[in-house]
């Protein structure tokens, strides 16, 4: 996102099947950067969990339900920004059922 937007560097975008899915997601991947030691600097939309933002500074995590991911299409939206590939390992947890990630 770095060229593009000045406000982070990367923007993961994740797909979580429903709520409680969505909720799981948002959790772990905070209990891992908390682990290392990366605060939370704001969050948005727990209480649905349709669209739950946090925002890391330099990360941004978007994990959205189908529809509401649909909708809004981050991916189309800042499509001039560059991709960057997932390491493997990432990938295999996302692949889950209903799991899917971009960055």
């Amino acid at each position: 996102m770095g060229p593009v937007l000045v406000l982070t560097e990367y923007f993961v975008i994740v797909t979580g099947s429903n709520d409680r899915q969505v909720k799981a997601i948002v959790d772990e991947v905070e209990k891992r950067l908390r682990e290392a030691g990366v605060r939370v600097i704001g969050r948005e939309g727990e209480q649905q969990a349709t669209w739950v933002l946090i925002d890391f500074g330099e990360i941004v995590l978007h994990v959205f339900q189908p529809a509401e991911r649909e909708f809004y299409r981050l991916e189309r939206l800042w499509g001039d920004a560059p991709r960057v590939e997932l390491p493997e390992s990432i990938l295999a947890s996302a692949d889950a059922p209903g799991g899917s990630a971009v960055l």
